[in-house]
């Protein structure tokens, strides 16, 4: 039976929860997530996690931050002058902004004090510090547009 290799399309079920069983994200009463092994796309632990995989198996791992979405770096916490924000942006502690980053990439940050005129943002990822746990059902491997599996 054929197993899942880097360079694959594969499709997936999952449900990913964190230690204390919280559920963050599934593809449970929707479509299969579908993506290619080794594009870096998704969190590296997820991708090695299917390879070796056959269609129909389920297994249940353990993503420890490393191989998730990394530690918390103090580095990417930015303090800055409400100001300094769009006229139309009324920050507010939790919401969610999009800034531009020196090599040109959008980044997701989150506001998450307001100091009188100061703003701190934070573009940590939320499941920083996580150790993630996915439930991964593979469903079929594709090579182009061929299926090889059910």
């Amino acid at each position: 039976m054929a197993q899942a290799k880097m360079g694959d399309k594969v499709l997936v079920h999952y449900s990913g929860k964190l230690d204390n069983g919280y559920l963050f994200d599934t593809t449970e009463g929707s479509d299969p997530l579908e993506l290619e092994l080794g594009c870096g796309r998704f969190i590296p632990g997820f991708e090695e996690a299917i390879v070796g995989m056959s269609p129909g198996e389920s297994k249940t791992v353990r993503i420890p931050p490393e191989k998730a979405y990394g530690h918390y770096r103090e580095d990417r916490v930015i303090k800055m002058d409400k100001k300094d924000l769009p006229e139309e942006i009324v920050p507010a502690e939790g919401m969610t902004l999009e800034i531009c980053a020196s090599n040109g990439v959008m980044v997701p940050v989150q506001i998450t004090d307001i100091s009188g005129s100061a703003v701190t943002l934070d573009a940590n990822h939320p499941l920083s510090e996580q150790t993630l746990i996915f439930e991964i059902k593979l469903v079929k491997i594709a090579e182009g547009k061929e299926a090889k599996g059910q």
